[in-house]
């Protein structure tokens, strides 16, 4: 009985964690590249969600307009793919209109923070504003089938959600690690300074960094719709908080660290519910923490930076 409810729990904070993993990978991404927190990006997820939304109610004919008549496995894979290009589309714009300014001014990061925050702002007031506060259920695709091993319950859906977190750590390990693209990222982290005279378009390289970490937001976003479908403007605070507390946990700026920190916190969360009442869920959870991130301050996997004077 014991290890059963240890192993549903353990799946569940899997499925939680990569939720987090997936978000905080676009925190760390643009932390990596730039030093820079985009507290916008759990707005972004929330834009990914919603875009999914329509995306999915257009390709299920709910419109009388139009009715494709696809299958819902291809609805579902242009759904995340439609809404993954929209949402890059969206990071990129912020960096371009807000952040792009300011680095070329060189802006004290406090305006920048400022900047990002405002961001977030703009837009969940501008869904609000939009499409108002009433919450709105994500079309079922496909059927949420549940299976049961060893008195261990799961659903396709949950393998889905995991096993996409696991391929895109892999995926996003060998963009960094074997490209082209990948190399001037992991330069621009290492001196910013020297990366033109070597040639190397700095802005391009922030513009891809901003549309693949906004992508994975989306993924998330839909991934998250799709669990658990019931949509709302702030949708993305909360959910964003504790994605950029699960990447400075796991180590800010490293890729490994994102997933790391995200299954971690995703663990501590799940566990703490399962043994304490919920309603001390996050009070116990970041206590421990705290608690971990006092004793190793630079998360996981995250080490000092140096700085040359």
């Amino acid at each position: 009985m014991f290890l059963e409810t240890f192993f549903q729990n353990l799946l569940n904070a899997m499925q939680w964690g990569s939720f987090y993993a997936l978000i905080a990978l676009g925190y760390t991404m643009v932390y990596g590249v730039l030093l820079l927190i985009n507290f916008a990006h759990g707005d972004i997820f929330m834009v990914g969600a919603y875009t999914g939304f329509f995306v999915a109610t257009l390709l299920l004919g709910r419109y009388a307009w139009f009715s494709p008549g696809l299958p819902p496995a291809l609805i579902f894979g242009l759904t995340v793919m439609i809404a993954m290009i929209i949402t890059s589309g969206v990071g990129v714009a912020i960096e371009r209109v807000a952040y792009r300014p300011l680095r070329r001014k060189g802006s004290s990061r406090l305006y920048v923070v400022i900047t990002a925050l405002m961001c977030g702002l703009i837009l969940e007031n501008g869904n609000l504003a939009v499409l108002g506060a009433s919450r709105r259920s994500f079309p079922q695709l496909f059927s949420n089938a549940a299976h049961n091993i060893a008195g261990v319950t799961f659903t396709n859906i949950k393998v889905m959600v995991i096993l996409t977190t696991v391929l895109v750590f892999v995926l996003l390990e060998a963009i960094v690690r074997r490209t082209r693209i990948g190399m001037a990222m992991r330069a621009i982290s290492y001196d910013r300074m020297a990366v033109p005279l070597m040639g190397i378009p700095v802005d391009t390289v922030i513009v891809f960094t901003f549309a693949l970490g906004s992508s994975l937001a989306a993924l998330a976003g839909v991934l998250f719709a799709t669990a658990y479908p019931v949509l709302d403007p702030y949708m993305g605070a909360l959910v964003g908080w504790k994605a950029f507390i699960a990447a400075v946990l796991g180590g800010i700026g490293e890729i490994r660290g994102a997933i790391a920190g995200g299954f971690l916190l995703g663990f501590v969360e799940i566990f703490v519910a399962a043994f304490f009442p919920s309603t001390l869920r996050d009070l116990i959870a970041f206590t421990i923490l705290l608690v971990f991130l006092s004793i190793k301050p630079m998360g996981i996997f995250g080490v000092a930076r140096a700085t040359k004077i």
